[in-house]
């Protein structure tokens, strides 16, 4: 192919895919405008408009929308955009179309040290769990990598088979000190669940920093994970540091995910469903994946909390319920297309 016919045929592609991704940051105003918007209790337009901008003190629907929603919405976007970017980096490092944050023990890390502050340490908020659920992820991940690489760089399939069974392990921790409190059990099952109520604004400005730095290394390290999967050999022999890249990436996916799941809790099959629903419209390339996955990833995690709010009114359904149930169809069409392949 000549490059008089492939330069217009690149320049069509990132019209596209930048056509795609203007789409998708429209869904997503969308979605937050319906989450500031909808509840249990009824507030009109005009009432939430005015609450952002011009809020009155004792108004009861102006401080629904700026003490209950708003935090809610903040929450939601940023736990979604760290685990949406976190399930495509970890895509992309191990080539396994299955792969999620959960892969690295991350999940289960969290929901330990969460147990453990809980059962041991008296921690009963939410706001309470962060800290500790942000260390449990760091460390579970560390651990993980250290039994895979063993001193050495551990290979996708030996990390896939070491986060595994270091999630099994950790789970079933999880699971004895539950059954013997009770009064653990009461707490813990509300931020297992994966619910963003409750939240509040000071974890959201205390935690997003760490997101920040995860998706600047990320996308720092996108070019690098493309050239991966070409082969180590072919990326050393194009100037790729094959370890250094994916403790990078590892590293990422730590501040993404673990910050997220503090966040919100666990929610489940976020970040293995979003890259996938993206990828159509992103294509090649890691880190056009990347991107669509971080807007992608907040939108269903919003999305996913206004749903709950409003199927079971004036109750409510978690967000991480109604997010597994909307990811659930996808998995299991991924799984059948890749045994069908």
């Amino acid at each position: 192919m000549s490059l008089a016919v492939a330069l217009p045929r690149v320049g069509r592609t990132r019209r596209r895919r930048v056509a795609s991704l203007g789409l998708l940051l429209v869904l997503l105003v969308v979605v937050v405008a319906a989450s500031l918007a909808l509840g249990s209790r009824t507030i009109a337009p005009g009432q939430v408009l005015a609450a952002l901008v011009h809020p009155v003190a004792g108004d009861v629907d102006h401080a629904v929308v700026r003490g209950l929603r708003v935090p809610r919405t903040v929450i939601g976007l940023l736990a979604g955009l760290g685990l949406g970017a976190a399930g495509a980096l970890m895509q992309g490092v191990t080539r396994n179309p299955l792969a999620d944050p959960g892969l690295l023990g991350v999940g289960a890390g969290a929901s330990l040290a969460v147990v453990a502050a809980i059962t041991w340490f008296g921690v009963t908020t939410p706001s309470g769990y962060i800290w500790f659920a942000l260390t449990g992820a760091a460390a579970a991940t560390l651990l993980v990598y250290g039994l895979a690489g063993r001193g050495t760089a551990p290979s996708p399939v030996t990390l896939a088979i070491t986060g595994t069974a270091t999630t099994a392990v950790l789970t079933s921790l999880i699971t004895v000190v539950l059954l013997t409190d009770t009064a653990t059990l009461q707490q813990y099952r509300f931020w297992s669940v994966g619910s963003l109520a409750g939240r509040n604004l000071t974890a959201a400005g205390a935690l997003w920093p760490y997101l920040a730095v995860g998706l600047v290394l990320a996308f720092g390290v996108g070019r690098s994970i493309d050239l991966l999967a070409l082969g180590d050999d072919v990326a050393t022999g194009l100037g790729v540091r094959a370890a250094r890249a994916r403790l990078v990436a590892g590293g990422a996916v730590v501040l993404l995910a673990g910050t997220a799941t503090a966040l919100a809790g666990p929610l489940l099959l976020v970040g293995l469903v979003v890259p996938h629903l993206v990828r159509p419209l992103a294509g090649l390339g890691q880190r056009w994946v990347l991107a669509f996955s971080v807007v992608g990833g907040g939108t269903l995690v919003v999305a996913a909390d206004v749903i709950g709010r409003l199927i079971a009114r004036p109750a409510e359904v978690e967000a991480g319920i109604v997010a597994a149930f909307l990811g659930a169809p996808v998995l299991i069409a991924l799984v059948r297309r890749t045994r069908l392949g």
